[in-house]
């Protein structure tokens, strides 16, 4: 999870990833947005939005990220990008959403086909498909699921917590729902803790290696298997 030294003016510029979309996907939460789109032209607007700045963030880093930019990459207004953000950072936030929100739809899509007591299978989809999307999607080495200052570090802060939650939460009743659990407190926990220990290796393993270190990503499976096998075993 990620982003570069943040300073932001009252209005500052935006970033950009991927590409269009033709249905209406779910959006990123209103507190990110100055307003939720409505209609499917609005919606797809906003997708295009997103995407530039993915884009823009992988091809010159955030600090020189711009709503201007964005707006030119997504072939957009710059009105367009203001009705929906005040400033890059709000807009970095509405991608780690959407990122999430993803990652989610992948690992639901992984587990439905798997038996409900294949807890480490379910695990592995996890964390292979945080892997691919740290290796494919754009705009995700530097904002996953939470924008973090200065952009591309993790420092252990209070902003790291609150990423981490937010995606022991929607891990937590994924897993639950898929094996039969309660999501209770001690779920949860466990869960978090997983997800701080896998997050620090991962963390690592991309630093030594910009497409992950294998023998590093292999660890992080064995931790996971080993911490969580108290509790799912």
């Amino acid at each position: 999870m990620v982003d570069s030294r943040i300073r932001e003016p009252g209005r500052q510029r935006g970033a950009a990833p991927m590409g269009c979309i033709g249905i209406m996907e779910p959006v990123p939460p209103t507190n990110s947005l100055r307003r939720a789109p409505v209609q499917q032209r609005s919606a797809e607007r906003l997708a295009r939005i997103l995407d530039a700045c993915a884009q823009l963030l992988d091809e010159t880093g955030y600090e020189q990220l711009s709503t201007r930019a964005v707006a030119a990459r997504a072939g957009v207004p710059i009105g367009s990008v203001y009705r929906f953000f005040g400033n890059k950072r709000a807009m970095a936030d509405a991608l780690a959403q959407r990122n999430l929100d993803r990652y989610a739809e992948r690992i639901s899509g992984r587990i439905s086909a798997m038996p409900g007591e294949d807890w480490r299978g379910a695990i592995d989809a996890v964390l292979d498909e945080y892997i691919a999307m740290k290796r494919t999607v754009p705009g995700f080495r530097l904002v996953d699921f939470g924008v973090q200052i200065p952009m591309g570090t993790r420092a252990g802060g209070p902003g790291d917590a609150d990423i981490n939650y937010r995606v022991t939460d929607r891990l937590t009743d994924l897993l639950s729902a898929h094996l039969g659990r309660t999501p209770d407190a001690a779920l949860r926990r466990t869960v978090l803790v997983a997800v701080e220990a896998a997050d620090a290796v991962l963390q690592l393993a991309f630093r030594v290696r910009p497409s992950g270190d294998p023998d590093l990503i292999t660890e992080t499976r064995a931790v996971l298997h080993a911490y969580l096998a108290r509790t799912l075993d």
